[in-house]
């Protein structure tokens, strides 16, 4: 016991007997944070452990490792939540000394530790501990002042705040009653002086003002009273961390760490000539890797996910947010039953007072949403239905649970556009779109179970090679088309070969450039660029295929191996080593995916914008003609997220004469989907508002005149969106390419 605080044989046996107790709550806390993050980690073990190796690290990767971690980069997105966040984070770090140095002072007569220019170190962590609980104060004026859609409330999400809270006032009052307990005590105790713990000082002196006397009884017990609360506080702290989302300051940097080294958004390939397989997909929550399940338990809940997801904007039930935090329920559930290791600890106290088995099942709710025509975004009908309908079953069994079906629904699965804007958001490194898709892949390889004009567009590709089901021998129609409307004959592949020569440039027109009316007149512009700049260029015409990008995310990994494997062998017939596509579906899936079937490494893929930016730049093309227009630019989610292509689209803008750029609210890498990807081209939305009704309204805000895309999909998603919100005489849509060649040819 401290020299102030008692003196003599009894002051030995308290100051032993402190020690004893002191040692005894500490190994206590730490062997049951221990065993609970050993829990953790066993449940984790269930899942698939070579899926690690494509998480390997690369040097360049480190720096933007320190600027997550250590520079709060995504947190920083919400500049006001980035800077609380980071008052917590290096508060936490700073105030760690703080916390030795109180209990060493507590468990040694008064004795501080021997830090250098100690009256400073006293400033500096009584200035931290006020930061940070004037953050908890803001943190708590966010959840239930301003109310932000995107944070939970209830007594869960607010433990930490009462957690650290705490934590702060018992080092204030510790502080603030060792100064008054230590007044009158032996000159050899060390006590700060006042002007370097102002804020201590302060508070002693408004406790002698209440009639707490230095020196006294009351101030003595004072302190015994509030570094014993502090001690404690701090251990529960800690052995609630790994039971919560805050098992997250653990987990989130090993997350971020591991996070994939691969391009954006690559999709693991499936082994489906596996004969040892008992199923493809992610059919049950083991099913999955264990960086995926990693990710589960990386999340803070910070609802950012969610707040830019497209379906949950517009009345629809997934929500990114819940989809990780259910999936992570449901591993804990399923993990503590089949290793028959409770995940809880103390489990009396947190565990359900439930009689016999029990698990966590979403019930039949759904959004209460009304479609709006005017495009209006809101997140908190999904936040209400997740919410109301995810609770506990009981007498159902974790491990009897059906991940596809009662932790996940259909529809939730089916509502995800892969626009990857939670991934781009998410601070601790979260992948969501890849569990989507490993779940779809269960649905529809293993159990044949999808919306139906989702399986008609399959069907339509399998047999057709693309989504309308129109002739196969039509692919090619484009060709003479282009020929009658520009003058210009589009030669294939296979007929230089017959000539004996050979394209610089495979131009491939996609299923949309070579079917849809609408995108073969943005193909027909690429043409007429390409040829104006002297570029050596043909195309596959009827030996090309769907490049099975919707095949893949709709979840028919088998049909898109099959024409990835086609396609690649065309590729190598003509030995192609260069290829320009205008749609960035298509050109995420060479560049990125089939590199993993065994296309050659060397082939390059460039986006339409890509290539036209490069010819700008060194002559080959020059705008020349005005064009007044003030055009605001949508970001393809598969060009901007998925490849970081930004500026290519713009720079050609920036390039025409007259062209005036309008940014909306959301755009680059926050931009928010047209609704068209994953496959949802090709199926209907049944509730809420049309994605691209909501997306064109945005972009209306700006007062545009051109609403500006570079992706056939996009393209047809804005020109609906124009004719639904009736603004179709006043603002038209089209693609960069088009803008840039009626400068160059003036028509």
């Amino acid at each position: 016991m401290p020299s102030f605080l008692a003196a003599g044989s009894v002051g030995q046996w308290l100051f032993w007997g402190r020690w004893a107790l002191f040692a005894a709550v500490v190994l206590i806390a730490v062997s049951m944070f221990a065993l609970v993050v050993q829990r953790r980690i066993l449940y984790m073990r269930l899942g698939v452990p070579a899926i690690f190796a494509r998480y390997q690290r690369k040097h360049k990767s480190k720096s933007s490792f320190s600027a997550q971690v250590l520079g709060h980069r995504k947190l920083l997105n919400d500049v006001r939540s980035g800077i609380m966040h980071l008052v917590y984070f290096y508060g936490f770090i700073v105030l760690q000394f703080g916390a030795a140095d109180l209990i060493w002072k507590g468990l040694n007569d008064g004795v501080p530790l021997p830090l250098p220019y100690y009256g400073g170190f006293s400033m500096t962590q009584e200035m931290t501990v006020t930061l940070v609980f004037a953050a908890v104060l803001y943190g708590a004026f966010r959840r239930y002042g301003e109310r932000l859609p995107r944070l939970k409330r209830g007594w869960k999400p607010s433990l930490v705040m009462w957690f650290i809270g705490s934590l702060m006032l018992t080092v204030l009052f510790s502080l603030a009653f060792e100064r008054l307990a230590a007044a009158k005590a032996d000159p050899a105790v060390h006590l700060v002086e006042a002007d370097y713990a102002p804020v201590s000082n302060l508070l002693a002196q408004l406790l002698q003002s209440a009639g707490v006397q230095p020196g006294s009884v009351a101030a003595n017990a004072g302190f015994e009273l509030f570094w014993w609360l502090h001690l404690l506080v701090l251990l529960s702290f800690l052995v609630y961390v790994p039971q919560s989302k805050h098992f997250h300051l653990i987990t989130a940097p090993v997350n971020l760490w591991f996070r994939r080294s691969t391009p954006a958004g690559r999709l693991t390939p499936l082994n489906l000539e596996d004969e040892e397989a008992e199923s493809f997909g992610a059919g049950k929550v083991e099913h999955f890797s264990q960086k995926q399940m990693l990710d589960l338990y990386a999340c803070v809940e910070c609802g950012r996910c969610t707040n830019v997801c497209p379906a949950a904007s517009t009345g629809k039930l997934l929500s990114p947010m819940h989809l990780i935090v259910k999936l992570r329920d449901h591993l804990t559930e399923k993990g503590a039953a089949i290793t028959s290791k409770s995940p809880w600890l103390p489990a009396s106290l947190w565990q359900s007072k439930a009689n016999g088995p029990y698990a966590h099942v979403m019930g039949g709710v759904i959004p209460a949403w009304e479609a709006s025509s005017n495009g209006v975004t809101n997140i908190e009908p999904t936040m209400a239905a997740q919410a109301g309908a995810w609770s506990v079953r009981e007498g159902v069994k974790p491990e009897e649970v059906e991940m596809v079906g009662e932790v996940l629904t259909e529809e939730e699965l089916w509502a995800c556009t892969t626009c990857r804007n939670c991934e781009e958001q998410c601070p601790v490194g979260n992948e969501h779109v890849d569990k989507i898709i490993d779940m779809r892949r269960y649905l529809v390889l293993m159990e044949g179970r999808l919306p139906s004009d989702g399986q008609r567009a399959l069907q339509n590709i399998e047999r057709q090679s693309n989504p309308w089901g129109l002739p196969r021998a039509e692919r090619a129609a484009w060709i003479s088309e282009c020929e009658s409307r520009t003058g210009i004959r589009v030669a294939t592949m296979q007929e230089l070969r017959q000539q004996g020569k050979k394209a610089d440039v495979l131009l491939w027109a996609g299923s949309m450039g070579a079917y849809d009316m609408r995108s073969r007149r943005v193909l027909y512009d690429v043409v007429r660029l390409l040829h104006h700049a002297g570029v050596s260029f043909a195309t596959l015409g009827l030996e090309e295929k769907s490049s099975g990008d919707t095949a893949r995310r709709i979840g028919n990994e088998l049909l898109f191996q099959e024409l990835c494997r086609e396609n690649i062998e065309t590729i190598n017939k003509y030995e192609i080593a260069h290829i320009v596509t205008a749609c960035p579906h298509t050109y995420n899936t060479l560049k990125n995916e089939y590199p993993d079937f065994g296309m050659p490494q060397g082939i390059i893929v460039e986006h339409h914008t890509e290539l036209l930016a490069r010819l700008l730049a060194d002559g080959s093309l020059k705008p020349q003609h005005t064009i007044d227009e003030r055009v605001t630019v949508h970001d393809s989610c598969y060009l901007g997220r998925y490849n970081d292509t930004y500026e290519a689209p713009r720079s050609l803008l920036r390039a025409i004469p007259g062209v005036t750029i309008e940014e909306m609210e959301r755009s680059r890498s926050n931009a928010m989907c047209c609704g068209a990807g994953g496959g949802l081209m090709w199926m209907e939305e049944h509730s809420g508002t049309r994605v691209n009704h909501a997306r064109t309204a945005q972009a209306l805000e700006v007062k545009p005149s051109v609403i500006s895309s570079a992706c056939p999909y996009c393209l047809t998603m804005m020109e609906d969106g124009l004719k639904a919100l009736s603004a179709e005489e006043k603002v038209i849509a089209r693609d960069v390419a088009e803008l840039l060649a009626e400068s160059v040819f003036g028509e």
